[in-house]
């Protein structure tokens, strides 16, 4: 082989190499582009202590541009996203945790007023693309659940007969509802535990999804034993979260009951309150390191299971992230 021949041979090694690692890097940055394009997180702030001033802040899923979307006194926190649309409950046209339902979007633009009657401090679900809405009204307005359009207007009550019912949720095809509920009306009654239901939208066939661990002592007046259900929209299962041996971790149930299932866990960290991306693929949560002391929002790629915490010590308390669908 002659100097030249070889040295053609390594010029177009060379040139190889440079296409596969621009092309490489192209897909990187549609991949990037594509997340960041796709999704965002909302998530709640504890913004002054002193004040109790809780605040919905928003960034992009990979983390950057955070900021305060709600910029008001008193306590706004988001419970909901569906596609473009916010939801959160305040206190700002009222008195202090005199909760009335509010929509905005991820930049916090133009929030309005969607339903003129107090609610409890519930996660909600909806179905029908988004036209319908399942919200808990405060105790003291009624005793049930309310299915209600964009507009406010009431389209059902559902009373599930339980003594304490909240944190509602629909299944992806709006037949089952899911929620959380004990039969005992208060968290310091003695023999109080917090379980998920599950009954049809109409409020026929209530049957009790979980069981918490009946030796399970580690869980105090104030702890989950089932925390909010989100249902994912592309696997058929239902998330929560307990606290079980000391921790608090994420488990899954089928809608069919069962025997319950750790989804994901950490050797360090505590995983509460979260939600799905509408396509299944992004599981955002709020996690907790084991004093308690810092709380921060995790993404999860539930494909790889490749985690990441998105969120600095700028604020102690960041806690119940839901996923808003950018387009």
């Amino acid at each position: 082989m002659s100097i030249l021949d070889f040295m053609k041979i390594i010029y177009l090694a060379i040139i190889t190499l440079f296409l596969i690692s621009c092309k490489e890097s192209k897909n990187n940055s549609e991949d990037s582009t594509k997340l960041e394009d796709q999704y965002a997180i909302a998530y709640n702030v504890l913004f002054d202590a002193e004040k109790d001033d809780y605040e919905v802040f928003s960034m992009n899923l990979d983390g950057s541009n955070k900021k305060n979307i709600s910029n008001l006194p008193g306590v706004e926190w988001t419970y909901y996203a569906q596609g473009k649309n916010l939801y959160f409950i305040s206190d700002k046209d009222t008195a202090h945790r005199n909760y009335f339902l509010y929509k905005t979007d991820f930049a916090g633009k133009e929030p309005k007023k969607i339903f003129d009657i107090r609610l409890e401090d519930s996660w909600m679900g909806s179905r029908k693309n988004g036209a319908e809405l399942i919200v808990k009204p405060h105790r003291s307005v009624d005793t049930a659940f309310y299915i209600i359009d964009t507009l406010g207007e009431i389209q059902a009550k559902i009373d599930p007969g339980l003594a304490y019912f909240n944190d509602p949720v629909f299944s992806p095809s709006g037949d089952r509802i899911v929620f959380r509920g004990a039969e005992k009306p208060f968290k310091k009654d003695s023999g109080y535990i917090d379980e998920l239901y599950i009954m049809k939208s109409d409020g026929t066939d209530l049957r009790k999804l979980t069981n918490y661990p009946a030796e399970d002592t580690t869980a105090t007046w104030y702890n989950y034993h089932a925390g909010p259900p989100r249902w994912h929209p592309t696997e058929d299962f239902i998330s929560y979260h307990s606290m079980q041996n000391g921790k608090t971790s994420l488990f899954g149930i089928s809608p069919e009951g069962g025997e319950s299932q750790v989804l994901l866990t950490s050797d360090t960290l505590s995983l509460g309150w979260h939600d799905w991306s509408d396509d299944g693929k992004w599981l955002v949560a709020g996690v907790a390191d084991k004093k308690k002391e810092q709380y921060h929002i995790q993404l999860t790629n539930w494909n790889t299971k490749e985690s990441k915490i998105l969120t600095d010590t700028s604020f102690q308390y960041q806690q119940a992230p839901v996923i808003i669908k950018l387009n």
